[in-house]
């Protein structure tokens, strides 16, 4: 095929074609890392506030007159160290929720329901 170009120009041409091509298709997954990344750090916020609120009821039951007295310094604490037990609990792995909520959320942002 002469096309007018030499052939040293094609395949240049193709090179830069095929380059083009790759780094598109690069920018393209890492966009879909990045988007998934996303949702998974959305889930998981999710199931650790849903763990964070499941803890609170089943402390509330737990009198606070112990070595700090209690008070209220000691409720405000409490709903803090409870908050980073539903964090910690949610970031080791949790009860499953974040990962189905990922992949409803994946399902939806592919348009598939």
């Amino acid at each position: 095929m002469d096309n007018g170009f030499s052939p040293d120009l094609q395949f240049v041409a193709r090179d830069a074609f095929t380059n083009d091509t790759k780094n598109i298709k690069a920018e393209a997954l890492a966009a879909q890392a990045k988007g998934r990344a996303a949702v998974r750090s959305v889930s998981e916020k999710f199931e650790a506030m849903f763990l964070s609120q499941m803890f609170g009821h089943m402390f509330k039951g737990i009198s606070t007159d112990g070595l700090t007295g209690g008070g209220h310094g000691e409720a405000i604490f409490r709903d803090m160290l409870i908050q980073e037990y539903g964090n910690q609990v949610a970031k080791a792995g949790g009860i499953g929720l974040s990962d189905a909520i990922e992949r409803q959320l994946l399902a939806i942002q592919e348009g598939k329901k």
